[in-house]
């Protein structure tokens, strides 16, 4: 029996997901979640989105990107079933400049630019990447799919505007692999059927 080298269904966005989840304690209620998109193929076009609830920013949501259309389809799309609240269309989309540094071993760093906001999330001490698949349909009530390549780190941190958000990096098991909640998530695909 030979296997199709290919997978049957529809690519829906490549490029980039990495995101910050802070804690005050291992487990507990998170005090930080980002969600920070770099796209360079959906049906939004390509562009920059940064999602963001943190004690640094009244825990609130804030939508900031360089493509109001990306940020909504993502909304629709993805963040519909990934954390509901950035999900919200009537959330107002933050016009932002997006910038990266770093190797990807010491460190990464994206930096989000707004009118009234300055934004760094960086990640840093990492442990062994290792590749996600999850298969269209695999999981219950979600029809689409992801593969992406995940960078965990152990140390993560949001400013913004010079307030360091508060919480720590929760340590966490992903199948076999050894996982955390702040990872670079780097040529990851969604598909559906």
């Amino acid at each position: 029996m030979t296997t199709s080298p290919t997978d049957p269904n529809q690519v829906r966005m490549t490029g980039e997901n990495s995101f910050i989840r802070l804690s005050r304690q291992d487990g507990a209620l998170q005090t930080t979640r980002t969600s920070h998109w770099r796209v360079l193929l959906s049906p939004g076009g390509q562009g920059h989105v940064l999602f963001m609830k943190s004690d640094v920013a009244n825990d609130e949501v804030r939508v900031y990107s360089d493509n109001i259309a990306l940020a909504r389809w993502l909304q629709e799309e993805i963040e519909s079933f990934l954390f509901p609240e950035f999900a919200d269309q009537t959330l107002p989309v933050v016009d932002a400049v997006f910038n990266r540094s770093g190797d990807g071993k010491s460190f990464w760093t994206e930096t989000v630019e707004s009118d009234e906001d300055s934004i760094s999330l960086t990640w840093h001490d990492f442990l062994e990447p290792y590749m996600l698949v999850v298969p269209a349909g695999s999981v219950s009530g979600r029809t689409h799919g992801v593969y992406s390549c995940f960078v965990p780190a152990r140390k993560a941190q949001l400013t913004v505007n010079g307030m360091v958000a508060v919480g720590e990096v929760s340590q966490e098991m992903r199948g076999d692999k050894p996982s955390s909640s702040a990872c670079l998530a780097w040529s990851e695909t969604w598909v559906r059927p």
